[in-house]
């Protein structure tokens, strides 16, 4: 259910129909209307007749893969994604975020991390009341201005997915301290447990990537911070 009580709808995209049944089980299970598409290009269709609150997709596809798939459905809305992929790779997973996913998994995973990865999506979905009273951050050369969620370098806008964003805007609110993964998973992406690690670090290296890999230091074996304690 949505803040409004209403059932949230879900598209899953996959062509392996033993993992398709399992995540919609499981989705059904935790109160969402779940919808199956077994290729991109059917996936695509679903996404724009149905207008789900999130997808669930699959990099490997037949017809289209997940990458464009994402490309498409995110052409007309902004659509919240989760991407499963079989491949540990992260070119794709970079590719994958900086497309428009929100979030991934890499197989196999379990049904609690999947659910908690569903629920953490659509949390930063919701429309989160915008601080007009509070100043532009800005850490070296790059403003980030929390009312309206955009960011520049050097006065040049530089697109962040949403949880990237609430990632550069956690850093940089305390910035000279580190952070572990542990405290960025629950603040940012709004659970915790003993799982996630690798997506803080991949969202690190994509937010890296746009804006220079200066702007977050690594502490080796401690977390992450933005700027120098």
């Amino acid at each position: 259910m949505d803040q409004h009580g209403a059932q949230q709808r879900i598209v899953v995209i996959e062509d392996e129909e033993a993992i398709a049944d399992a995540v919609m089980q499981r989705l059904r299970g935790e109160g969402f209307d779940v919808e199956w598409a077994a290729d991109g290009i059917v996936g695509v269709e679903l996404c724009e007749r149905v207008r789900p609150d999130l997808v669930v997709l699959d990099l490997m596809l037949p017809g289209l893969d997940g990458l464009e798939v994402c490309r498409r459905i995110q052409a007309e809305r902004r659509t919240p994604v989760l991407m499963l992929t079989a491949r540990d790779d992260e070119s794709d997973l970079l590719v994958g975020l900086a497309v428009g996913a929100d979030d991934y998994l890499t197989k196999p995973f379990s049904p609690r991390e999947l659910v908690a990865r569903v629920r953490a999506v659509l949390r930063r979905a919701e429309p989160q009341p915008a601080p007009a009273d509070e100043a532009p951050l800005v850490v070296l050369d790059i403003e980030i201005d929390r009312a309206t969620r955009r960011v520049a370098r050097s006065s040049e806008p530089v697109h962040l997915t949403p949880i990237e964003f609430d990632l550069l805007v956690c850093l940089a609110l305390r910035r000279g301290a580190v952070l572990s993964r542990d405290v960025l998973l629950a603040e940012v992406w709004g659970y915790d447990g003993d799982y996630g690690a690798r997506t803080v670090d991949s969202h690190v290296r994509s937010v890296r990537r746009k804006l220079g890999d200066e702007v977050i230091r690594t502490v080796h074996a401690v977390g992450y911070a933005i700027g120098s304690a």
